[in-house]
């Protein structure tokens, strides 16, 4: 299948969900993650009607920077070692993978002069040794922390559930998550606005849907793999 097949697919059941959710469709947005595609199937996505192009990888990333900016919002989703920060810094829309303040002192130091970094705090929910984030106990007092550095702006929390056969094994994940980005907005933090949920993928998209998702990160399902 093209991606605009695949997305139709993908579009009934993010609707499919929002009425048994009661939510907007206008408040969910899909990111085309790209990182086994090329750039030709990045830029299909985004003749598709996709607006926001996710990377997960530091040379994929520059790609499809170079071939998709001002087509679409472009977010990093992937763990990003400290010393790699300054090539990602201005080409990106949002960075997906927060996760410890060694990062939030690099993007202070390497940021261009007011320039602010919407980032989702990466956080653990499942506990897995495997996956990366903070602990969900430890969390306020990262974005506590996380004032010290206004180039760094907390647009919301990511998570990753576990690979599950029946996706419906993933929600108390994805209803933690949101339980804990409630808890954080209650806090009115200047720097943590906290308005997004980045959860669900090509397994569980749907039911992320249902307990909060703003941006569903979706790959296999929506541009395949492989694909040039």
């Amino acid at each position: 299948m093209n991606v605009k097949e695949n997305l139709s697919r993908i579009e009934q059941e993010i609707q499919a969900a929002c009425s048994r959710s009661g939510r907007d469709r206008s408040d969910i947005h899909i990111i085309a993650v790209t990182k086994y595609v090329t750039v030709n199937r990045a830029l299909e996505a985004v003749d598709a009607g996709i607006c926001h192009i996710g990377e997960n990888r530091l040379q994929g990333a520059l790609e499809k920077w170079e071939a998709c900016r001002g087509q679409a919002f472009l977010h990093f989703v992937g763990s990003l070692q400290t010393r790699k920060v300054k090539d990602i810094v201005d080409k990106y829309d949002y960075f997906h993978s927060l996760d410890r303040l060694g990062l939030a002192r690099e993007f202070q130091k390497r940021s261009p002069e007011n320039h602010i970094v919407p980032c989702m705090v990466q956080v653990n929910v499942s506990g897995e040794d495997s996956k990366a984030g903070v602990a969900p106990q430890d969390l306020e007092g990262f974005i506590e922390d996380l004032k010290n550095y206004p180039a760094v702006q907390v647009a919301g929390l990511m998570t990753m559930a576990p690979f599950e056969e029946d996706p419906e094994q993933t929600r108390p994940v994805f209803r933690k998550l949101r339980e804990l980005r409630d808890d954080i907005q209650k806090q009115q933090y200047s720097h943590a606005p906290c308005n997004h949920l980045s959860m669900g993928m090509s397994n569980d998209f749907a039911v992320a849907v249902e307990e909060g998702a703003t941006f569903v990160r979706i790959g296999t399902d929506l541009v395949g793999t492989r694909h040039g």
